[in-house]
């Protein structure tokens, strides 16, 4: 059974976030969800906003709306006027030893001199443009965590996807976070436990389901990518574009950053 934490069977609007300031959602072992309001005060983050606590066994996320829809609108035109997609070997991905091209367009941004290497491909940082600069930094103040790279997918519908994978590559800071962050297109966000997973899987858990709204911010705290898969799957119905941007910080000499 799906848990459902934004979508047909349990869907909350920015007015429902607003009304309810820390709201803590987790699952338990019936698959039911447990709700409880806790006070705004006692917030973890630097710069509080109304944030949904989404947890299960070995996953641990936060859920906000950070920006309004008209700004998230304005954000992505910005960005649709900045950003360079990579194209050729770039634009292509190895799984089993296969190469395949991307089924979305993909770009990388960050400080000077930084690369990521994932799914076979070796990706240099670009330099950062003045809107992922200004995402960036209002994620930096709302989380109070630093990040000095972002992996940036656009998907030009519900055609376009992103299939099951976790972010643990060797260059990630290990104790922050992934900061997600959504414009454009509702998609749904779907997390599969890795013990739940193919016909041979050996518990059983239920998948998490999320609607990532334009202007969200998903954290996806540690351990999360450690025990969890997270996709984006095909949706045919959605016809409009999106672009999500996901915020990481990269290990420099081995060496961990610290938060702010």
């Amino acid at each position: 059974m799906e848990t459902f934490i934004q979508g047909q069977n349990k869907r909350l609007s920015s007015n429902d976030l607003r009304r309810s300031p820390r709201k803590k959602i987790k699952t338990d072992k019936d698959e039911r969800i447990k709700e409880e309001d806790e006070d705004p005060a006692l917030g973890e983050f630097s710069h509080p906003v109304p944030w949904q606590k989404i947890e299960a066994e070995g996953l641990d996320c936060d859920y906000a709306l950070l920006f309004p829809k008209e700004e998230a609108d304005n954000l992505f035109q910005l960005l649709e006027e900045e950003v360079v997609y990579s194209t050729g070997e770039e634009a292509k991905v190895q799984v089993f030893g296969k190469v395949y091209n991307i089924p979305r367009k993909q770009a990388t941004c960050g400080d000077a001199g930084l690369q990521y290497t994932y799914s076979g491909v070796t990706r240099l940082a670009c330099p950062w443009t003045p809107t992922l600069k200004y995402i960036r930094d209002a994620v930096t103040k709302t989380t109070g965590q630093t990040f000095n790279f972002v992996l940036i997918n656009r998907y030009k519908d519900g055609q376009d996807h992103m299939g099951e994978h976790r972010d643990d590559e060797k260059e990630l800071d290990p104790s922050c976070p992934i900061a997600s962050v959504s414009l454009g297109a509702a998609r749904d966000f779907i997390f599969r436990h890795r013990d739940a997973r193919g016909k041979q899987s050996s518990r059983q858990i239920g998948p998490v389901k999320l609607e990532l709204a334009t202007g969200s911010l998903l954290l996806m705290n540690p351990p999360t990518n450690t025990f969890w898969y997270h996709s984006l799957p095909v949706r045919k119905k959605v016809l409009l574009p999106r672009i999500n941007l996901t915020f990481r910080r990269i290990l420099l000499d081995s060496k961990k950053c610290k938060p702010l």
